[in-house]
């Protein structure tokens, strides 16, 4: 029998809990083996953060300005900066027609993001994870 309101979520956190301030309690962080690095792993990058410097490695490369390139795929100079700093998360027409202006297909846009994120991956399991999905081992994703 549960425990809980019929009409309340039942919610299984997967960071620890810390206290609340003001509340007097002590926060714990949690147990390490011995040996474990003391520094917290990098976080995962966002899929538009890899695509973003894709987007300006590749101009940059070329010597072209931000203006050269936005105007050449027909978008505004503010949304290419956004694109790439990865604040706006672009539509495939709109990385279609950056990646186009910097004399790249789409597809060939989205493998060198996607080799960024596979040498990210690939440094994480050199750091002592057995393997890219270790952080999912043990975990139901379905209710």
């Amino acid at each position: 029998m549960s425990t809980h309101a019929p009409n309340e979520a039942r919610v299984i956190p997967l960071r620890p809990q810390t206290s609340p301030p003001g509340s007097g309690g002590a926060t714990r962080a949690p147990q390490r083996p011995a040996g474990a690095p003391q520094t917290p792993a990098p976080r995962e990058p966002l899929w538009r953060d890899l695509v973003g410097d894709v987007l300006r490695r590749e101009r940059l490369a070329q010597e072209r300005t931000l203006k050269d390139v936005a105007e050449a795929a027909r978008i505004s100079i503010p949304y290419l900066s956004e694109l790439e700093r990865g604040r706006k998360e672009g539509s495939s027409e709109v990385l279609a027609a950056a990646a186009q202006a910097l004399g790249l297909g789409l597809a060939d846009l989205l493998s060198l993001a996607q080799d960024e994120l596979a040498r990210y991956a690939r440094s994480r399991v050199g750091r002592g994870r057995t393997s890219p999905t270790a952080q999912y081992d043990g975990l139901c994703l379905a209710a």
